[in-house]
């Protein structure tokens, strides 16, 4: 095992102490109070709907070019990671568009589910692609659980009145991390690896439009930061298409 490998282990093993060791986090009800609550067409919060329109595109536009042969695997079971990724970003169009109709903690979980979905695939993927295809095939169905679980937890935890949405959130930065981790640490078997890190600059930009809300709704009197987080986030998808499609297998390294 290597050192870099050894460091993502230890680091995965520090986040679960964490989930179980700190204190419970209760989801703040001010959450749900979104900037723009205008109505349009009979829909209520109608952009923070209609916005989700970005990751049915990118969720439709990614499972084709992974099924169509349009995306470049070295071996076709590479492509189930990336499939589970596009899933979870075409269910997050739904999930989404539910939970804004009537956002609260309920129907926030019908938009956090298949984000994780989206979070898993991607992590997987990377897996397969940086450390070991076997591995990171082996991995996709206990980190969806894990995932899964986070979100039920957190909401039944709310039913219950002891609400704790801890788990959920350790778990999200916990896959941006890794990722990262990965990218610097670990080189992809394929070309256009560094598109990660533009995937990730559209995440961190949606994550900024998003605590900016009500700032971006009152400078441009149209759209609030909250509907551009979601295209922001979609474009990252988008992003992950264009990179399938462009890239080749890297060229091994050759010793002069």
């Amino acid at each position: 095992m290597s050192r870099s490998t050894a460091f993502i282990i230890a680091f995965t093993l520090l986040a679960v102490a964490a989930a179980f060791l700190l204190p419970p986090l209760p989801q703040p009800l001010d959450y749900h109070d979104f900037a723009d609550q205008r109505d349009a067409f009979g829909v209520h919060n109608f952009l923070d709907v209609i916005s989700n329109v970005a990751f049915l595109l990118a969720g439709l536009a990614g499972l084709f070019v992974v099924f169509s042969g349009r995306a470049c695997f070295e071996f076709p079971a590479e492509r189930w990671p990336y499939a589970v990724f596009f899933l979870g970003v075409l269910l997050t169009a739904a999930g989404s568009a539910w939970y804004h109709l009537s956002p609260d903690n309920e129907t926030l979980f019908w938009d956090r589910l298949p984000m994780t979905i989206a979070f898993m695939g991607l992590v997987s993927s990377q897996v397969v692609e940086r450390i070991n295809v076997r591995a990171g095939l082996i991995l996709l169905g206990p980190m969806l659980l894990v995932g899964l679980a986070s979100v039920v937890y957190w909401i039944v935890s709310e039913r219950m009145g002891a609400g704790n949405v801890l788990p959920y959130a350790l778990l999200q930065g916990y896959a941006v991390v890794v990722l990262l981790m990965m990218a610097a640490l670990h080189p992809s078997r394929y070309t256009r690896a560094n598109d990660l890190y533009f995937i990730f600059g559209w995440y961190v930009l949606a994550k900024l439009l998003e605590h900016f809300d009500a700032q971006v709704l009152a400078y441009s009197h149209a759209v609030s930061g909250h509907s551009l987080k979601h295209v922001a986030a979609a474009v990252a998808g988008f992003v992950t298409c264009r990179m399938l499609m462009q890239r080749t297998l890297a060229e091994p390294v050759r010793e002069a």
